[in-house]
């Protein structure tokens, strides 16, 4: 025979196992499955151990193999319609950082609309991506008007969402937020207080906005339009331009960090003095209200809560745990130079 013939073939490199990181990290096959699985309890040491010999040896494990063995793929949809608010941002996050803690994985489907065909599409995509359950931050107005169906196989928690909904949901205290501003600018002595809301298919906008008109009522306070934003920094400075031209407005409540910021550059703009002139107070918390001159009086809200307290929600379905609705998340007033006591006449 030629030498062509009689050569042998390369050997394809055998992929390393589990037994073989085992034996690399000196412990037990059902030590390594405990890792891998995100199950059981592992001393941070062993872990580590385990972790180093996986990534020495080049080991991945077999999702598949194991989503055969456990009927369940460790992995999250989120489906998500805007990343641009700062709540959203820091929402998505937690959720990454928790469901990373528990051992899933994330894919994140963005939607552009909320048209029907849109939402619908994004939850095949997630059923074809073999994922455990799906969490939805997209506000329930949107869905609602959509007339979309939520799909039945899989376990849903929604953020953000109507409190009506089947399905669990968390969120923050929008409500207390939003009385929490409008009692502080009462308190310091102004006769009413005006709003720049969000947009009216908010949810988050709807309870501020709410929430800041039953505070007044309560009170037996004249109750001003409220001037509808779009939670933008541009929107904000549109609404401090008409609230400038008003007379008599002492006190503004925003419904978001973003649109008091531009409520600020309106009134300085129209040489009015705040807070001398026109309290201001926002509603995120954004970090950097307080580096705004002057600092911005907010409402501290946790998206970081309400992102793992919607995985935590998510997981309880998903093992079949008596449902208990997880309380809203409060929010705290952190008071700064933007607010103080209406000037004497």
């Amino acid at each position: 025979m030629s030498e062509q013939g009689t050569a042998e073939s390369p050997q394809r490199r055998r992929e390393p196992s589990m037994e073989d990181v085992a034996r690399e990290a000196g412990v037990s096959g059902q030590t390594v499955s405990r890792v891998v699985n995100a199950r059981g309890y592992v001393g941070a040491a062993t872990r580590e151990r385990v972790e180093t010999a996986m990534q020495r040896l080049g080991y991945r494990p077999n999702s598949a193999a194991r989503a055969l063995r456990s009927g369940r793929f460790r992995t999250i949809g989120v489906v998500m319609f805007s990343f641009s608010s700062y709540g959203n941002q820091r929402t998505l996050d937690a959720i990454a950082v928790r469901a990373a803690e528990l051992g899933y994985a994330l894919t994140l489907i963005p939607v552009a609309s909320s048209a029907r065909e849109t939402v619908a599409g994004a939850f095949r995509r997630l059923e074809e991506h073999a994922v455990d359950g799906i969490i939805i931050v997209i506000e329930a107005h949107q869905l609602d008007e959509a007339d979309i169906e939520i799909p039945d196989a899989l376990p849903v928690v929604f953020v953000d969402s109507n409190r009506s909904t089947e399905h669990p949901f968390v969120d923050t205290d929008q409500a207390q937020g939003a009385r929490l501003a409008t009692e502080h600018l009462l308190d310091l002595g102004h006769a009413t207080a005006w709003h720049v809301a969000g947009p009216a298919k908010s949810y988050s906008a709807e309870r501020r906005r709410e929430a800041w008109q039953a505070t007044l009522e309560s009170r037996g306070l004249e109750i001003p339009e409220a001037i509808e934003g779009d939670w933008s920094a541009a929107s904000g400075y549109e609404a401090g331009r008409r609230l400038a031209s008003i007379e008599g407005v002492t006190a503004v409540f925003a419904a978001n960090d973003q649109m008091a910021i531009g409520v600020l550059r309106a009134f300085r703009e129209a040489g009015l003095d705040v807070p001398g002139d026109v309290s201001v107070v926002g509603f995120d918390g954004l970090p950097d209200a307080a580096q705004l001159w002057p600092p911005l009086t907010t409402v501290q809200q946790h998206p970081e809560r309400v992102g793992a307290l919607a995985v935590d929600a998510l997981l309880a379905e998903l093992e079949g745990e008596e449902r208990v609705q997880t309380p809203l998340v409060g929010t705290e007033l952190v008071v700064r130079a933007s607010t103080a006591a209406p000037r004497s006449s």
